[in-house]
């Protein structure tokens, strides 16, 4: 799963790349995410460990896997981790609405 997980970062999409400049290093309200974070069988997109907050980025591959991305977040909200599932074209489009909604989900 490490090893996959790399394999993700190395890859990542335009839009992953984007998201990340806004919260590599504590840009985000000094909240600390990590990439490609292995949790229990699963690879999320971005997790701030500290408060159990996760990004799920999703492209246009997710409008045929929503019951897949059910079952997961299902299982990732069993350990205490909220999911914050956002459409690329919505990161795309509004950048600083999507930042709205990870700040507040941050301070909740």
């Amino acid at each position: 799963m490490r090893d996959r997980a790399r394999q993700l970062r190395v890859q990542a999409t335009p839009f992953e790349q984007s998201l990340w400049q806004h919260l590599r290093a504590g840009r985000l309200a000094g909240f600390k995410f990590r990439r490609q974070q292995v949790i229990g069988r699963y690879i999320v997109d971005f997790a701030c460990m500290q408060v159990k907050v996760i990004i799920e980025l999703d492209g246009s591959q997710h409008a045929s896997a929503a019951s897949n991305d059910a079952e997961r977040d299902a299982c990732l909200k069993s350990q205490g981790y909220r999911v914050l599932r956002v459409w690329n074209n919505e990161w795309d489009q509004q950048p600083e609405a999507v930042l709205e909604q990870l700040w507040r989900l941050l301070h909740e």
